[in-house]
């Protein structure tokens, strides 16, 4: 082991492996670019077609404040979702109901209780709903002008929400 020999200090051999490494760059570029390409084609499509024609929406008159009737209904019934179908029906109707919940103990017949303004706010209930003994019970602490316990006579009329 001779030091400063001439033949020792010669360049290392040639890589073969240079050419291969390069071009799985450039194979990397070109997937990186054509993916480019597509999601900008993509979105340049998706800006071309138009969009969904939109489905018509159920209006309900609004009534004049002083037509309008706001209303509470309270299930009555064993059975699940009554006062939901019941202020489904109710709001088709163009009646302002702003609660729905359950009643505190079951009765034997739907109750359309008027608690403040006209009675005839009552019977306005009633013929939407369908059935319904009419009570005026004055309570002004409630924010109501009719209260609704639905019975078992209570049936749900129409369809959809």
């Amino acid at each position: 082991c001779t030091s400063g020999s001439p033949r020792e200090l010669r360049p290392p051999p040639p890589r073969t492996d240079g050419p291969i490494l390069e071009q799985s760059r450039r194979h990397v570029l070109r997937i990186v670019l054509i993916a480019i390409g597509a999601a900008g084609l993509a979105a340049g499509v998706g800006l071309l077609v138009p969009p969904p024609a939109p489905t018509p929406a159920r209006a309900v008159p609004i009534p004049s404040p002083e037509h309008r009737v706001i209303v509470e209904v309270l299930n009555g019934t064993r059975r699940a979702g009554a006062a939901r179908a019941a202020t489904r029906m109710l709001r088709r109707q163009g009646l302002d109901v702003i609660f729905f919940g359950n009643a505190e103990a079951a009765v034997d017949s739907t109750r359309v209780i008027v608690r403040r303004g006209d009675p005839g706010r009552g019977r306005d209930v009633r013929i939407a709903l369908g059935t319904g003994q009419i009570l005026v019970e004055p309570d002004t602490l409630r924010r109501v002008d009719v209260t609704v316990i639905l019975g078992p006579d209570f049936q749900v009329r129409g369809a959809g929400p």
